[in-house]
């Protein structure tokens, strides 16, 4: 069956602001300079897979598989467990969710339309109308400027303060002095309670608009919804072409304490200071070609014998005033193999975990008095066998409806010259978006 299509004037994703009360899903990248709107957004769910305890990579697949349309889904970090063969402590925390809907929306890439699908005429209509008719999604042709968020109440807890971050980077150094493991992702979580009102949709658009970014993930569980403002491709499969693009290193961009029209040399010179020293530095080098090396190892165990390559290796672009460092593994998909094969024995990303990935993930578990939970997984859009996109949790929070509060998490990698007292304000760099928001400049 060819499903039934129409088209609404939206600007932006304002339009996911009238969808809201029906708790839509979506991955999606909103337009920026040089980047054309593109995912997918769920209206309506028709189906649901959920991971069992033992894993269900075959289950999944056939999920995916067994019937038309795409599926869009989540794997948390703990469902990386599975394929690792560990026993570690999980937390009461969905191991992995996918779904197919009633209707599928997707943004022109001007992100100036949204062009709904749907198997039933009736309900992609009965979307239109709710876009049409949604308050602030336009005046005059333009969307309505949002209202400030209200505060966030209470005070904000870390699972690690500064001393036992920077006592825990050291006891990540002595196990790589000691040959456990050469490089390990340590993080901290934050959490903070929620403002009464605040949905989930109204702060991933709100987050859309101040801090753009590669993959905006919104996925709504039961009492949990997840609002992930990622950097940070995963696995990328098109026609069983596959690209992955770890980030590691990271700097930060001087920021300005004036304006007016010395403002913007100023602000070029400070993103000139921070990419000699991205560069010029041996330990970020070092911190990306050892996850490069391990993403390569990933792959090579679902691509074609020789097709593993990298390229772009060390390039660098901006987002959230950091500058961050990454490189492109590309290989093509073996036959026998689908990208959801692939998807699943890489979890969890190696840029969150370190290497070698099972000695890290064990002692990820013994350092970090948390659990990570949706953070460091992946949300994922599946089209069929030999395509799907994904990217890596990171930036991410998750409200808890009910015990009424949004956590995040945020971390850096250690590798044999770290000193924790710089690893520890990189991780402050990394969440200070969501520190921001709920009303903190700093833990």
């Amino acid at each position: 069956m060819t499903p039934y299509r129409c088209s609404c004037p939206a600007e932006g994703f304002s339009w996911l602001s009238a969808l809201a009360p029906h708790e839509p899903d979506a991955l999606v990248t909103p337009p920026m300079p040089g980047v054309a709107a593109s995912g997918l957004a769920g209206l309506w769910p028709v189906s649901e897979w959920r991971m069992g305890p033992d894993g269900g990579r075959e289950e999944l697949k056939g999920f995916c598989f067994g019937s038309p349309g795409p599926a869009l889904g989540f794997l948390a970090y703990h469902a990386g467990f599975v394929p690792m063969g560990l026993d570690l402590p999980r937390p009461d925390f969905p191991a992995g969710v996918f779904r197919k809907y009633a209707v599928l929306l997707a943004p022109s890439p001007d992100a100036r339309q949204v062009h709904i699908f749907s198997d039933d005429p009736a309900k992609a209509r009965e979307a239109a109308a709710l876009i049409r008719n949604g308050e602030g999604v336009h005046m005059h042709g333009h969307a309505r400027t949002a209202a400030r968020l209200p505060a966030f109440p209470g005070s904000l807890r870390a699972s690690l303060d500064r001393p036992g971050y920077e006592k825990a980077v050291g006891r990540a150094l002595t196990h790589i002095l000691d040959g456990d493991v050469y490089q390990l992702n340590l993080s901290i979580r934050f959490e903070a309670d929620m403002p009464a009102g605040l949905s989930p949709t109204r702060l991933f658009l709100d987050l859309m608009h101040s801090h753009p970014a590669m993959f905006y993930g919104l996925y709504h569980d039961s009492k949990y919804a997840i609002v992930s403002t990622s950097p940070e491709r995963f696995v990328r499969v098109r026609q069983g072409r596959v690209l992955s693009q770890p980030i590691k290193g990271t700097r930060v961009v001087r920021a300005l304490t004036h304006s007016g029209a010395q403002a913007a040399t100023d602000r070029l010179a400070a993103r000139e200071e921070a990419l000699r020293e991205l560069l010029n530095s041996p330990k970020e080098d070092a911190e990306l070609a050892m996850i490069v090396d391990l993403i390569r190892n990933d792959m090579g165990a679902h691509c074609e014998y020789g097709s593993v390559s990298v390229s772009g290796h060390r390039s660098v672009f901006e987002v959230d005033g950091l500058l961050q460092a990454y490189s492109s593994v590309e290989g093509r998909l073996r036959e026998g193999s689908t990208c959801l094969d692939l998807l699943w024995d890489a979890m969890p990303p190696g840029s969150v975990t370190g290497c070698p990935k099972r000695r890290a993930m064990e002692i990820i578990a013994a350092l970090e008095p948390h659990h990570r939970e949706a953070s460091y997984g992946c949300l994922a859009v599946v089209h069929g066998p030999r395509d799907l996109d994904s990217s890596v949790a990171i930036r991410t929070a998750v409200a808890d409806s009910g015990r009424g509060t949004l956590s995040f998490q945020a971390g850096s990698g250690i590798v044999v010259d770290s000193d924790p007292g710089m690893e520890y304000e990189e991780t402050l760099a990394k969440a200070a978006k969501f520190l921001a928001l709920t009303g903190r400049a700093r833990a």
